[in-house]
């Protein structure tokens, strides 16, 4: 699975200007339909409270983030899966990124044009998630073509293979003929192996993103019940964004001006932030540290990865070489303040090639190559 998130969308429902605050990096962004026809690519920084902490304790040179990439994609039109306004060029950029984070209009602002000329999120959700199941549907078929030709003609092994795909095609095809996503049908390991070259959309995880107006975002709005619940209903995510407020959030030079800009409605968190934190869990990423007088680093991984995997995030040297990883918890550094308190009540720890590493460890390798 590629390791982005792209941020999909009707036009004019705040894609880009949720994207700009995201990067700090300006996008095109204008007030008529089909502004952005490339897709933006911007690098974010994952916020990280245990970080910041860790730099507190160590005083290090340098501080480093964790990172991900999002990706502002066109606005998408009823039609799109037959081309209309451009749709096979934008579902085709979707077709690369690996969660989908859909922005929804959850504001009223006669300045602004809806394409439907109302405000209607749960029409609007419709409209985006039934074109990307008509866009895998047509995938479906001619994945199902290809299928049916190897039946006929290719080695026993290459015809069982076949078989499975189809029983899976078959059962896709009944719920994307109604519009719901692929990522609806419960499929085992080897199902979603028989079907990964139909390179389907709505197979990726999705996260609905808010976009209100800066009353919604300090009071909530009846839109954001609606998108809300048919988040939950989905066994999604959703995150609320004023993405003129995040947008003003992200001039800010310092901080500490952004936590006192955020303290004035009642907030801790940006909610690009919460974006974020939601498209890198949805993305199966985790995140262990180093840290030291030089540098304290956040580093990502995947979930499930051991030891060896970690190490060679910092260079493929460590992983060839592996020998040991002397680690410890997040929590043990705020509980005991030090390493050598750490050590002297037993929590630092020596794990072997085998140990699967977790979400907050704090670690230092030793290799030889």
């Amino acid at each position: 699975m590629a390791l982005n998130c792209g941020i999909v969308g009707l036009p004019n429902v705040g894609k880009s200007t949720i994207f700009s605050a995201l990067t700090s990096a300006p996008a095109e962004a204008a007030n008529y339909p089909f502004c952005t026809i490339n897709p933006n690519v911007g690098i974010v920084d994952v916020p990280d409270a245990r970080l910041k902490k860790l730099s507190e304790i160590f005083k290090p040179k340098k501080t480093i983030h964790a990172t991900t990439e999002f990706v502002d994609i066109a606005g998408l039109v009823k039609g799109a899966s037959q081309g209309e306004g451009l749709g096979n060029q934008f579902l085709s950029h979707i077709r690369e990124v690996g969660v989908i984070a859909h922005v929804v209009r959850c504001f009223e602002d006669p300045d602004i044009v809806h394409v439907a000329n109302k405000v209607d999120p749960e029409a609007d959700m419709d409209v985006i998630n039934v074109e990307l199941a008509l866009a895998d549907l047509s995938s479906v078929e001619k994945k199902r073509e290809r299928a049916l030709r190897a039946m006929k003609v290719q080695a026993k092994d290459q015809q069982k293979q076949a078989e499975i795909a189809l029983a899976v095609l078959d059962k896709l095809t009944a719920v994307l003929q109604e519009g719901k996503p692929a990522r609806s049908v419960p499929l085992s390991e080897d199902e979603l192996a028989a079907v990964a070259d139909a390179f389907l959309i709505t197979l990726k995880p999705q996260l609905y993103v808010c976009n209100v107006d800066e009353e919604g975002m300090r009071n909530g709005n009846k839109y954001v019940e609606i998108v809300k619940a048919r988040a939950k209903a989905e066994g999604s995510e959703a995150v609320v964004i004023c993405g003129k407020f995040e947008a003003e959030l992200a001039d800010l030079e310092s901080e500490e001006e952004r936590l006192e800009f955020l303290g004035e409605i009642g907030l801790s968190e940006s909610g690009l932030a919460a974006l974020i934190h939601a498209a890198y869990r949805l993305l199966g990423l985790r995140t262990f540290f180093t840290a030291g007088e030089d540098e304290c680093r956040a580093w990502t991984i995947h979930a499930g990865d051991t030891a060896p995997k970690a190490a060679g995030v910092i260079h493929t040297d460590f992983e060839k070489g592996f020998i040991k990883a002397e680690t410890y918890g997040y929590e043990d550094i705020l509980s005991y303040g030090s390493e050598a308190k750490i050590k002297e009540a037993g929590k630092y720890r020596i794990e072997g090639k085998e140990y699967v590493v977790r979400d907050g460890d704090v670690m230092f390798f030793k290799f030889n190559v």
